[in-house]
C-alpha cells in the first residue's frame, strides 16, 4: 500500500491530535484560525454528484461552486468520461473540497445511500419539486448531469426526489455549473437557517483539518514520515 494511503488510514483511525498539532506549527496562526472559521460553516448534510460531465471547466466550476457555499464532499461519476481538474478554474478549490471517484452510476448510488443520503435529480423535464419548495432537512445528494442530455435514465429512475430551478424563459435549462450554483447558494442558505444540526460531527471536522494541514504544507508526506519515525524512536527509548 502506498505511503500516503497508509498515512490517510492512520488519520482515519488514530486521529492523532498530537500529529495535527504538530503539523500546524508549519502553518501561521492567521492560517490557523481561518480553516477553524471555514470549517465551522461547512457541511456534509448535502453533498453533490456530478455524472459524466463533458465539458471539463463545468465539473470544476461545480467544485468552485461547493467550496463557495460550504459543501465539502464532491462525488464525480466518470463511467464515460474520465477527466481530471481543471485547477485554473477550481482556483484551488479541489484542496479544500473532498473529491469522491466513481467508475459507475451504480456504484455511486449504492454508497451515498449507504451513507443515508437520499438521491436527488436535478431536471427541468420530471414533475420536480420547485427549488423554493425542497425538503432542505433531509441528507441529500443533488445530481447533476451532462450539458447536452441531462442525467442517465438510471439516475432518475433510482432518484428518491427531484428538484427544478423555476424558469420563465425560452430556454428550457442552464448550464451544469450555473445550476448547481444557483441550487446550492439557496439550499444552504435554507439548511442554515433551519433548526438542522448541519455542521460536521468532531471526526469530520478533525479529518478535514488535517487534510487541509496536509495539503497546504510543502511535502507534508516526508515530513510526517519523519514525524513517526521520531515518535517510534522515542517509544523505543522508554
Amino acid at each position: 500500500m502506498p505511503c500516503n494511503k497508509v498515512i490517510i488510514l492512520y488519520f482515519a483511525v488514530m486521529r492523532d491530535q498530537k500529529l495535527l498539532d504538530y503539523l500546524q506549527s508549519y502553518l501561521t496562526p492567521r492560517r490557523q484560525e481561518l480553516f477553524k472559521k471555514v470549517l465551522s460553516q461547512r457541511t456534509n448534510h448535502f453533498t453533490v454528484a456530478t455524472e459524466d460531465v463533458y465539458q471539463l471547466h463545468n465539473t470544476s466550476a461545480v467544485i468552485r461552486s461547493c467550496d463557495v457555499f460550504g459543501v465539502q464532499n464532491v462525488h464525480i461519476i466518470e463511467e464515460q468520461n474520465a477527466k481530471k481538474i481543471d485547477r485554473e478554474i477550481a482556483m484551488g478549490a479541489q484542496k479544500w473540497v473532498t473529491i469522491n471517484r466513481y467508475h459507475s452510476v451504480q456504484d455511486s448510488i449504492k454508497s451515498l445511500k449507504e451513507k443515508g443520503y437520499q438521491i436527488v435529480a436535478t431536471s427541468p423535464h420530471i414533475e420536480s419539486h420547485n427549488l423554493r419548495d425542497f425538503d432542505v432537512t433531509k441528507p441529500s445528494a443533488i445530481f447533476f448531469g451532462t450539458e447536452k442530455d441531462g442525467l442517465s435514465e438510471e439516475v432518475l429512475n433510482q432518484a428518491d426526489s427531484y428538484i427544478k430551478i423555476p424558469m420563465v424563459g425560452f430556454t428550457e435549462s442552464l448550464n451544469i455549473s450555473v445550476s448547481a450554483a444557483i441550487i446550492l447558494q439557496h439550499i444552504t442558505n435554507e439548511l442554515k437557517q433551519s433548526e438542522v444540526d448541519w455542521k460536521l460531527t468532531d471526526e469530520e471536522f478533525f479529518d478535514t483539518q488535517l487534510l487541509w494541514t496536509k495539503n497546504t504544507i510543502k511535502s507534508s508526506d516526508k515530513i510526517i514520515e519523519r514525524y513517526y519515525e521520531k515518535e517510534d524512536i522515542k517509544k523505543a527509548d522508554l
